[in-house]
C-alpha cells in the first residue's frame, strides 16, 4: 500500500520516475510531521502544552533543526501494534544551535502512543545520546511520555538500561539537560535524575517512581499527581528539579540563556562574551549591605548583584536548602559559580541539604571548567538530633570531597563569620583554594566569642562575684587575642584583607591570573565520594 492509500484510502499507482520518487518522499515527510491527526494536536493542546516540534522550534535557532531517523517504526506486533505503525515512533530526534552552537535534542510526542517507550523508540535515543557524546556537544532531553511501553515488555526496559548507560558514560563530559513538560513515571524518571539539571513546569510536568495510585494500593495515602510529583513538590522539597516554571516558553527560554553559560563539553572552556559592565567598577554600597555585627541577617543575594555583570545570573536550586546559594553568573564576561551562605535563611548555617546542594553544585562546575567564587558567612553546621541521625556527617563531607578535588580556579571570599569546621569546608586555603580574601569585617574561629568564652574561662566566670561581667571581659579579650580581622592574614591563611567595594576589581584580577591554571589529580580509576 503506497502512502497516498494509507493516508486517503484512495488507490494511487507506484511512482515511476525521480521526480514521482521524490513527490512520495515529500508527501511521507509531510505525514511524519503533522503527527497522528490533528485532533491529537488539539488534545495536546487543550492540555496546556505543545507538541513535540513546537518544543523543539522553541529551543533551537529557527531553521537549524536536522532530524534523524525521522521514518523510523517499530517492529513489534501483538496487541494491535502491527496494525499501528506511526513515523518517528514517538519520539524526535536530531540536532541543532542554540546562538550559533551545536545543541543535540530529543523530544518525546506525547502525541503517540503516549509517548510510552519501546525498542524502537529507544534505538532513536541510543543513537541520538551517541552522537553528542561523539560530537562533543550538549543533549536536551523534552521529556513528555507515559514510561515503557507495557506491550513491547522486556524489549522496552532494555530501552531503558541502554539511556541510563549513556547518561552516566556523559557525565562530566557534555551538558546534560533534562526538560520535564509531562508526566514521568517509574524507570523514565531515572534517567532526568542522572542528567547535569531537571527543569519542570508547573500543574503540566510530574515525576515519581510509583504514581499515586500505587501509592494508595500500597500505604492507604491519597495523594494527587502534582501533590506527590509536581515541579514546586521538586523544586522546594526533594531538590530533583533545579528550576521550575509557570509555561514552557519560559522554561524553554531559561534552558537557551542556561546553555549560554555552560562549555559544550568538559574539554572547553565557558563561552567568554564583552561586557560593558566596567571590571574594575567600585561598590560602595557593599560597605551598608552587609552589617559588622554578625548576629544581623541580610541578604547575600543583593551582595552577587552587586559584584558580578550587570548583576545579572542565574540561581541553580533557587527554592531548595535556601540557606545556601548556587548560581552561574559572568565576571568581565567570564562565566564564574558562585557558592555563597545566605544570612537571611536560618542565618547561612550548613546542613544536610546545603552540604549536598553546594557539592553538586561544585561537581557541576569543576567537570566544565566553571571557576569557582565562594563567599562565605557561615556560623558552622546545624546541631541537632535530627542532623546527626540523618547523617550531617557523611553529607558535610560531600562538600568537603567536592571543594577537595575541585582543579578549577577557586577563590574564596570571608565577609564576616566562619566557624569551626563549616569554614574549612566552605573552600579554606587549608583545602586547595588558590586565593582566600576577607573583608574587614571577618571572623574566623572555632567558634562564635561567647561560646568560645563559656569554655576556655568556664572556671574564673563560676568563680568570680559577678559572673555576668567577667564573662563578657573574657568574650572581649578572645575576641581581641584571636578574633580581630587580621588574625588569619597574620598567619597566611587569607592572602589579603581587602576593602569591599574593591571586590569586583580583585576578583576579576584573580580570575584573570589563574585562567591558565592546571591541575592533575593522582592517576586513579575514580575516587569513592561519601554517600
Amino acid at each position: 500500500m503506497t502512502v497516498l492509500e494509507e493516508t486517503t484510502g484512495e488507490p494511487a499507482g507506484e511512482p515511476t520516475d525521480a521526480r514521482g520518487r521524490v513527490a512520495e518522499l515529500h508527501e511521507i515527510r509531510a505525514q511524519a510531521v503533522a503527527g497522528p491527526s490533528e485532533k491529537a494536536t488539539e488534545a495536546q493542546h487543550a492540555k496546556g502544552k505543545l507538541t513535540a516540534r513546537e518544543r523543539i522550534e522553541l529551543l533551537l535557532d529557527p531553521g537549524s533543526f536536522q532530524e534523524v531517523e525521522q521514518l523510523r517504526r517499530h517492529r513489534a506486533t501483538g496487541f494491535g501494534l502491527e496494525a499501528k505503525k506511526p513515523y518517528s515512533d514517538g519520539v524526535i530526534t536530531g540536532w541543532g544551535t542554540v546562538e550559533g552552537r551545536t545543541v543535540f535534542v530529543y523530544a518525546h510526542d506525547f502525541r503517540i502512543f503516549g509517548g510510552a517507550l519501546g525498542e524502537a523508540h529507544a534505538t532513536k535515543i541510543h543513537k541520538i545520546m551517541d552522537m553528542a557524546i561523539a560530537a562533543g556537544a550538549p543533549l536536551v532531553s523534552l521529556n513528555d511520555g507515559a514510561g515503557a511501553r507495557i506491550q513491547e515488555g522486556v524489549s522496552a526496559l532494555a530501552g531503558y538500561g541502554g539511556i541510563f548507560q549513556r547518561n552516566t558514560k556523559a557525565s562530566g563530559v557534555i551538558p546534560q539537560i533534562s526538560v520535564m513538560l509531562g508526566p514521568c513515571a517509574g524507570g523514565a524518571a531515572y534517567s532526568p535524575a542522572l542528567t547535569d539539571f531537571v527543569f519542570m513546569v508547573r500543574e503540566t510536568s510530574q515525576m515519581f517512581i510509583t504514581g499515586p495510585d500505587v501509592v494508595k494500593a500500597v500505604t492507604g495515602e491519597e495523594i494527587t499527581q502534582n501533590g506527590l510529583g509536581g515541579a514546586d513538590v521538586h523544586a522546594e522539597t526533594s531538590g530533583v528539579c533545579h528550576f521550575a516554571y509557570d509555561d514552557e516558553e519560559t522554561c524553554i527560554a531559561e534552558v537557551r540563556y542556561l546553555l549560554s553559560l555552560l562549555p559544550q563539553n568538559n574539554r572547553e572552556n565557558p563561552p567568554r562574551v564583552d561586557s560593558s559592565d566596567p571590571a574594575d567598577r567600585r561598590s560602595d554600597v557593599l560597605l551598608d549591605l552587609v552589617p559588622a555585627d554578625g548576629n544581623r541577617p541580610y541578604d547575600m543575594t543583593k551582595v552577587i548583584e552587586e559584584i558580578v555583570d550587570d548583576g545579572e545570573y542565574l540561581e541553580v536550586h533557587e527554592r531548595w536548602a535556601r540557606n545556601i546559594i548556587c548560581a552561574l553568573a559572568r565576571l568581565d564576561g567570564q562565566v564564574v559559580g558562585i557558592i555563597a551562605n545566605q544570612p537571611q535563611v536560618l542565618a547561612g548555617v550548613l546542613d544536610i541539604e546545603a552540604s549536598e546542594k553546594a557539592a553538586r553544585f561544585v561537581q557541576m562546575c569543576d567537570a566544565f571548567n566553571v571557576p569557582i567564587v565562594t563567599f562565605l558567612d557561615v556560623p558552622g553546621f546545624l546541631p541537632g538530633v535530627d542532623q546527626e541521625h540523618g547523617g550531617i556527617i557523611r553529607h558535610g563531607a560531600k562538600l568537603l570531597y567536592a571543594y577537595c578535588n575541585a582543579t578549577v580556579p577557586r577563590i574564596s571570599l570571608i565577609l564576616r563569620k566562619a566557624y569551626g569546621g563549616a569554614y574549612i569546608v566552605m573552600d579554606s586555603q587549608s583545602i586547595g583554594a588558590d586565593l582566600t580574601y576577607a573583608w574587614p569585617t571577618n571572623e574566623i574561629a572555632v567558634m562564635g566569642a561567647e561560646g568560645a568564652a563559656n569554655v576556655i574561662f568556664r572556671r574564673q566566670i563560676a568563680d568570680a562575684e559577678d559572673p555576668e561581667a567577667m564573662r563578657q571581659k573574657m568574650v572581649k579579650e578572645y575576641k581581641a587575642e584571636l578574633m580581630h580581622p587580621y588574625y588569619a592574614a597574620e598567619r597566611g591563611l587569607v592572602d589579603d584583607v581587602i576593602d569591599p567595594a574593591e571586590t569586583r576589581e580583585v576578583l576579576v584580577k584573580s580570575l584573570a591570573m589563574l585562567q591558565s591554571k592546571h591541575a592533575d589529580l593522582p592517576s586513579r580509576k575514580h575516587g569513592n565520594p561519601p554517600q
